[in-house]
């Protein structure tokens, strides 16, 4: 079998957008499963007037989620100034400013 040379930035970027997949697919079925607890345990017939137990796990783990999320598809800006700061330098070192 031949080998395939890989883009190191490209096969950085592939392997964490499977890991946040995975994740997501995690959090929905672990989600499933906690409000799936909660429902078939009857905590929601005794008319309380407050939260669900599984709100709490479903909202910061999906904060945690979210964050994964836009780190991993650059949302947050934080790699792409990285980025820009280079080219601007490099564009700048091939001008001769540097």
């Amino acid at each position: 079998m031949e080998t395939v040379a890989r883009d190191p930035q490209l096969w950085r970027m592939a392997k964490a957008r499977a890991k946040f997949k995975s994740h997501a697919v995690t959090y929905l079925l672990g989600n499933a499963l906690l409000w799936g607890i909660w429902f078939v345990s009857g905590s929601h017939s005794y008319g309380r007037n407050f939260l669900p137990w599984p709100v709490w796990p479903t909202l910061f783990w999906g904060i945690g989620l979210a964050i994964q999320g836009l780190t991993t598809y650059g949302f947050t800006g934080r790699n792409n100034w990285s980025e820009r700061e280079y080219e601007r330098l490099l564009r700048d070192k091939q001008a001769g400013r540097l």
